[in-house]
């Protein structure tokens, strides 16, 4: 069975649950212009083409033979930043990152479990990007739902909202994403962010799609199955608020620009049951947060 076009569920549940359906298509990014905005962050795709400027020798000392993921560091000299270095990972194409990959930008942390791929990263965005984001889900928000009636009112009471590919805060976000986890943007699902207020909360779930579920066919039989989750906090929350993965024992608090990112899957790549995650009770103030995933294949 394939998948519907116009619509598509952002996150599953611990019992096959799902939530709020978003449009497809006039969310999609545009690959090639991130692809081009990122190279003067923090890695540059295909240095050789960059228009003649820079003038690239390999550093056979340098070489880091990542068993799968093939990363090779690169001596860079460019005209505008001379003799600069700069790591050049090959592209990605299976909707995946590594803790090789990760552990290459400054300030991230693993988080320590043999049970889950976890890391975090304070001030991945800024105060202004944050605003933002945060002013366009104030603006489109509406009430969260369950696709599949469980008979919990109370499982996910947040609100919504599908952040447009078109802004420019939206396509920031993209870009320092890209650079941060060079997952081809081809396999991510649109931006998503969420609102909660005092009292709300979504109770203990997980992102990937249950195999087993009723609807799996329908939503992993083009892309295939959810790989990374990236999420970030867009503002403190007065008390309450938490993200607490209970297997992991790992709780973490709301703080503004911050961002959280695990893997779904185990190495074998079935998925990964200790990723059961708990969005804890606001108890005073509102969380506003975005959500990335990526998949397996393209999306679409």
């Amino acid at each position: 069975m394939g998948r519907s076009r116009g619509l598509e569920p952002p996150t599953s549940g611990t019992t096959n649950r799902r939530s709020n359906q978003l449009s497809y298509d006039r969310h999609m990014p545009d690959t090639h212009a991130m692809m081009r905005a990122v190279r003067p962050v923090c890695f540059v795709v295909n240095p050789l083409a960059a228009r003649g400027r820079a003038s690239c020798t390999e550093n056979k000392k340098s070489k880091a033979k990542t068993a799968s993921k093939g990363i090779l560091r690169m001596k860079i000299s460019c005209l505008d930043q001379p003799h600069r270095s700069l790591i050049v990972p090959f592209m990605m194409q299976t909707g995946e990152s590594s803790p090789e990959i990760l552990r290459l930008n400054k300030g991230i942390r693993q988080v320590p479990t043999p049970r889950a791929q976890m890391f975090t990263l304070p001030d991945f965005l800024p105060q202004e990007i944050c605003a933002d984001l945060i002013r366009l889900i104030d603006q489109n928000r509406r009430p969260s739902t369950l696709a599949d009636a469980n008979g919990d009112d109370a499982f996910r009471t947040s609100e919504t909202c599908d952040l447009p590919a078109s802004d420019t805060a939206v396509q920031e976000l993209e870009r320092r994403l890209f650079a941060l986890n060079q997952i081809d943007p081809a396999h991510g699902e649109p931006v998503q962010g969420q609102r909660y207020e005092p009292g709300q909360q979504f109770k203990a779930h997980t992102d990937y799609f249950e195999p087993n579920g009723a609807d799996y066919q329908k939503y992993c039989s083009v892309a295939g199955q959810r790989s990374w989750t990236f999420m970030v906090y867009l503002n403190d929350v007065e008390a309450g608020g938490a993200t607490r993965f209970k297997v992991l024992k790992k709780m973490f608090q709301p703080e503004q620009g911050r961002l959280v990112c695990w893997n779904n899957r185990r190495p074998d790549g079935s998925c990964n049951p200790a990723t059961l995650h708990h969005a804890m009770k606001v108890r005073q103030g509102v969380k506003y947060v975005i959500t990335k995933w990526y998949r397996e294949k393209p999306w679409g």
